[in-house]
Parts: C-alpha cells; structure tokens; sequence
C-alpha cells in the first residue's frame, strides 16, 4: 500500500513539475518572440485573455442585453492594448475593469492597415469544438455608429488548426498544444511576424493566419474606422476542472504588433471559405417527426397546444455587414434557428437594447407560467446524431434582454424520443425535451427555468424564446447547410379554460 501511495505521489510531482516546466518554456519562447519583433522594427504591447461573461455584465450594469449569449461556452476575448498614443474609452474601460482584467486594453479595438493582432499559447483542452475568430463589432454608417457583431471569414477550429500536435498539416491533436495565430490585413506584415516566431523556436507548422479583407473592410485608428473583437469558444469540455483552468488561467499570451516606420502595404485578398453541405440531408426522417409530433400531441392532450414558428435567427456575417444591420455574433461553425418568425435584421446604434428592435417577440409574447399544465416542449431531429453537427444545444432566452439561462445539449436529450416511438428505429435520431417551471418526478428529459434570481432567469411574465445551435459538421469542417438540415420545433402548452 506505501509503494502505491509513493507511485501516485510521485506521479503527481512529476505532472506538476513538468506542467511548470512547460509553463516555462511557453513563457521564455514569448518573450524571445516578442525580443524578436522589436528587433525587426515592431512595438510589441501585450495584452490580456478573460471570459467574457455577459451575463455578469448584464447583471451589472454595463451592458444592456447579454446579446444572446452561448450557456453552453464561457467565450475568451481577446483585451487588447490600444494603438501608441491612443488612449480606451472610458465606456469601454468599465467593461475591462467589471470583468477584472488590468491594465489599459480594450474587447474592442481598431487596428491600422499595417498592424496586427497575435496569440500565442495553448489551445483549449479536450472538447467537442473550439474555435477562433473575430467579430466586426462597430461601423459607421453616414453619421451613425453601428454594432454589427459579425463575424467575417471562417474560424480557425479544431478540426483545421495548426498546431504542434498537427505536425506539417497532417490530422493530429489539436487539444492542449502550442499555436500562433496572426490577425492582419498585410501579407507582409504576417511574414515578418511569421519570420520573428520562428526565429524564437516556433515551428512555421504552427501558424495561422486569420485574414482581416480590407476589400470589405475600413482599417485604421480613427473614430470612423471599424472595431473588432476576437474570441476563442470552447464548448464542452471533457474534464471540468480542466476547463476552470483553462478559463481562469489561459495560459497564452496576446500581443498588438505595431510597425515603427512606415510600411508599403501587401493586402491579402478576401480568403476561399469552406463550403456547407455534403448533398445528404435529414430529410428521410421527415415522417418518423411527423409521428413523433403526433405522439407529444397524444400524451398532452389535456393542454392547449401552440405550435411556436421556426426560423434562422441570424443573418450570415457577409450579409449583416453589407446591410449595415446587427448580427449577433455568429460563427460560419454553426447554424442557428429560433422560435421567431422571421431573421433579426434591424440597424443597430452601439450596444443596443434588443428589448426596442425586436417588438415582433412580444406580439403576439410567449411567457411560460408556473401552472402544472403550463411547458414547452422542445423536440426535433438530432443533428449529431446524423452527423451533421459535432454538437448541438438549445436553451432558452429572456427576449427583453436575450440572456440565456442554460442550454440543453445533444449529450443532455440522446435517447429522449424512444420512450415516445419505442417500435421505431429511426428514434435514436429524435429528441424531445421539456421546459417547465416545475418538472414532475422522475422525469428525466426536463428542464425547470428559474425566475427570481434577476438575469439569471426569466420572470413568470417576461416573454421568452428558444435558441438552437448546431455546430461544425466533420466532413466539411464548417456548420451545416440549412438546406440539409430539419429544422427543431417547439409546441407551448397551456392549461385548458
């Protein structure tokens, strides 16, 4: 028993002692990198990582909406400095003080035609996805400051990244190893970059760029130039504690790139985007959901039913920044569906209050009371289980301030369909769900909302609806097709009079 004690003890001490040697090295390869730079002419600032938890900064007071926020992911952001000789907004910096990150950097930041912003760390630990990508987050539109909240080109995910476990391009572990990527608009500034990296000891197999197009986008330092964030959504991670660290203690560094003499600029062109859509839909279980729906009707027969409309939620990134309209911060990664009845396309001044733009959600409202015979059941095809998605959820949403309670993921409702088709084979491709405010004993496939608790919540009364993500189909390594899909239905069920 003692020689067992000591073997795990020596283990531990040996994982804890090479995390810290690896913690190290990490560190002194970024400062070599960042020695490098300014070697080559560049001032290098170095900025910040945190979870950008909207709903604390809802919940505070900073912000008006959490913007329909992902429960199922704690998004990192990207705090960067500001340009030399510029200085954040005081508006802006209250956002970086409520979420503890120090120093004068900024979630929101403009960047000039020669810049560029860098990561260098560890990707996320083992989870179903990650990726990186960055946001338009302000335009100016005439004399009107706009928050678009659009994303631009592809990310760069777990399924496409270079890494150190990805050697020379070729498939590896993506998961908890080194990579660097490169946000820019200049060619030539990504290869100085590329070339002080590697003189620092990193491999140019580790590299990525992610493209800024100046063909569709404004650059520069000034008031009316366009301001960008970049995040990092990690979803699901296979051990908890591991995401805690990873969250809490990212260990990677980010660093503005600012050359000091003027440069002759080499803009990238706009880069190819991965395609959607294998020509395989869902569509061959049409008929197992039209019986499925028959059997929910059936077994609530003692409640009104309303079937709840279903559409795309938000406008694809190109489109929201072409019409100058807000996007609500999608990914190409994922396709997004709710219970409205159209797609969100109002403009939108910055941080706007989604309670003013989307009156439609209120007329006629959907609100969920706590009577017995009052719920939603949510139900649908399961894109990962026809593998059309790495992972899926839904969740629910206060539609005054769109803050999402919790979501409900494939690993929550697989199987949930065969108590409801127990003869039909096809069942393991359906879910049904329950969102209730009190779920009955025993039932295992039910979710109570809360109300009570401000915005960790949603009222009695406060209107409501459900979001759908479903996120990154292998065989494309993008998100599914809309085309291919079936679309997730909810009926609202309320007492009968």
């Amino acid at each position: 028993m003692k020689n067992y004690i000591i073997i795990i003890l020596l283990g531990f001490l040996f994982t804890m002692l090479t995390g810290t040697a690896l913690a190290a090295n990490e560190t002194y390869a970024a400062e070599a990198f960042q020695q490098a730079l300014e070697q080559d002419g560049f001032t290098v600032q170095e900025g910040d990582l945190a979870y950008f938890d909207l709903i604390r900064l809802l919940e505070e007071g900073v912000l008006p909406s959490a913007y329909g926020n992902n429960p199922t992911t704690k998004y990192l952001i990207y705090f960067v400095p500001p340009a030399p000789g510029y200085e954040v907004e005081e508006r802006i910096s209250k956002v970086t003080s409520t979420l503890g990150v120090k120093g004068n950097t900024t979630p929101f930041w403009n960047l000039g035609p020669d810049e560029a912003v860098v990561f260098v760390g560890r990707t996320p630990p083992e989870c179903r996805y990650f990726g990186y990508d960055y946001c338009l987050m302000h335009r100016t539109v005439g004399d009107e400051r706009r928050w678009l909240f659009a994303n631009v080109v592809d990310p760069v995910n777990n399924l496409d990244i270079k890494t150190e476990g990805t050697p020379d391009g070729q498939p590896g572990s993506s998961f908890n190893q080194t990579t660097l990527m490169i946000i820019t608009t200049d060619r030539g500034i990504d290869q100085r970059i590329r070339a002080a990296a590697q003189s620092a000891g990193y491999s140019g197999n580790i590299i990525n760029t992610q493209v800024l197009p100046s063909s569709m986008l404004n650059m520069g330092l000034e008031n009316d130039s366009d301001t960008f964030a970049a995040f990092v959504r990690p979803a699901l991670f296979n051990d908890t504690q591991a995401e805690e660290n990873y969250i809490n203690n990212t260990p990677a560094t980010v660093f503005r790139i600012t050359p000091n003499n003027t440069t002759e600029l080499d803009p990238y062109d706009y880069p190819e985007l991965r395609v959607r859509g294998t020509g395989k839909t869902e569509f061959d279980l049409m008929d197992d959901l039209k019986e499925l729906r028959v059997e929910i009707l059936n077994k609530y027969n003692e409640s009104n039913a309303t079937e709840l409309p279903t559409s795309q939620i938000v406008p694809i990134g190109s489109d929201a920044i072409q019409r100058g309209i807000n996007g609500v911060g999608p990914t190409n990664d994922a396709a997004y569906l709710w219970t409205g009845n159209q797609t969100i396309s109002s403009p939108t001044p910055p941080f706007f209050n989604t309670s003013e733009y989307y009156p439609f959600l209120r007329d006629p409202a959907i609100t969920l009371g706590n009577d017995s015979n009052e719920f939603i059941i949510v139900y649908g095809v399961n894109h990962v289980a026809t593998g059309k998605a790495t992972y899926s959820n839904f969740a629910v949403y206060g539609a005054d301030v769109w803050n999402g309670v919790r979501a409900i993921t494939d690993e929550d409702f697989n199987g949930s369909a065969e108590e409801y088709l127990p003869d039909n084979p096809n069942a393991k491709y359906l879910y049904v769900y329950k969102l209730a405010r009190n779920c009955s004993e025993g039932d295992q496939y039910c979710y109570e909302v809360p109300y009570g608790v401000g915005v960790h919540g949603i009222e009695l009364d406060q209107p409501l609806f459900v979001f759908w993500r479903a996120y990154l189909e292998n065989s494309t390594k993008t998100g599914p097709s809309y085309s291919e899909i079936v679309y997730d239905r909810a009926i609202k069920f309320d007492p009968k009079s």
